[in-house]
């Protein structure tokens, strides 16, 4: 009779396991899906969040990305994740329109997602629990304010992703903060072409006084390079979204103005922590987690260049 009784209680336990869909979702992975490549200098940054939270949670974590900024491509990762069934889904969404579909989809089939790094407007609208994160606008905005404050007049903007749209919210806050001209300077994610092409500007417009570039590795340091190739360090400003510890030795040494730090390592490591605690008890923050902005200036550099090195800042 006793091990009858045993037998009954597990076979309950494993029906209300099979019933219950945290339960169902322990033993699954975590997939994240992003844009941005693991060998780009943020995006690796992003990666080592994403690794360092899958160790801490003891949970399995997939880390899948395009080769090229290809939403096409990235649809298709994001499908491929929801036939997987995991227990969570972390997606950036450059452009709602190419994504909205697939990330619909995962919400359809019950799968906790969280945006991250971009798509702070649509998140919600497409079913997210939540978005980890910078308002990519504002911190344009603060970013042109800032500058025009150190006296600029003419700027350029540095856009290696003309299209995406987080990069183009970037480059539209900052005319709005600058309040004076800003031309947008469409580059590849090549440095040897953004130095060649940054050059060309300052060489087609002598008013230029200002540089934002919106990637340190990729377009924040050609742009330093330029300036320099250029004989106008000093004359002109140069400051870029994100961070590499190269161009903060730049900001440490006075050829540089400063760096916009959105933090992506909590990019990275909060949404895949929130979604292990989530398949595990439940648990979900209440709302956004605002992971940036934060102005990196000359008085603060040297504090974040060897965690820059390391890959977390």
């Amino acid at each position: 009779m006793k091990s009858y009784l045993t037998g009954l209680v597990a076979a309950a336990a494993l029906t209300v396991a099979a019933l219950s869909p945290v339960a169902a979702q322990q033993s699954g992975r975590i997939i994240v899906v992003t844009h941005g490549q693991a060998n780009d200098p943020f995006w690796s940054v992003v990666k080592n969040g994403v690794s360092e939270a899958g160790k801490d949670m003891n949970v399995q974590v997939d880390y899948r990305a395009p080769e090229t900024f290809d939403m096409v491509a990235m649809s298709q990762l994001i499908d491929a994740a929801v036939n997987q069934k995991p227990a969570g889904l972390v997606v950036s969404i450059p452009d709602a329109s190419a994504l909205s579909a697939s990330i619909q989809k995962a919400v359809a089939a019950g799968i906790p997602v969280i945006s991250m790094n971009s798509g702070s407007d649509v998140s919600k609208k497409l079913g997210a629990m939540l978005h980890v994160g910078q308002d990519e606008i504002e911190a344009g905005r603060i970013a042109g304010a800032k500058l025009k404050e150190m006296g600029g007049k003419t700027g350029l903007c540095v856009n290696q992703e003309v299209g995406n749209v987080s990069l183009d919210l970037r480059c539209k806050g900052f005319s709005e903060g600058f309040g004076g001209k800003v031309t947008v300077l469409p580059v590849s994610n090549d440095p040897t072409d953004i130095r060649a092409k940054v050059k060309a500007a300052l060489a087609a417009d002598g008013s230029v006084d200002t540089i934002l570039a919106l990637g340190a590795g990729t377009a924040g340091e050609p742009s330093v390079a330029a300036v320099k190739d250029a004989g106008k360090t000093g004359a002109v400003r140069v400051a870029t979204f994100d961070m590499s510890a190269g161009f903060l030795k730049s900001i440490a040494a006075g050829e540089a103005a400063f760096a916009i730090d959105q933090q992506q390592f909590l990019q990275g490591y909060l949404p895949v922590t929130f979604l292990a605690l989530n398949a595990k008890y439940g648990l979900m923050p209440g709302g956004n987690v605002p992971s940036g902005p934060n102005l990196i200036t000359k008085e603060k550099a040297n504090q974040v260049i060897d965690l820059s090195a390391k890959g977390i800042r």
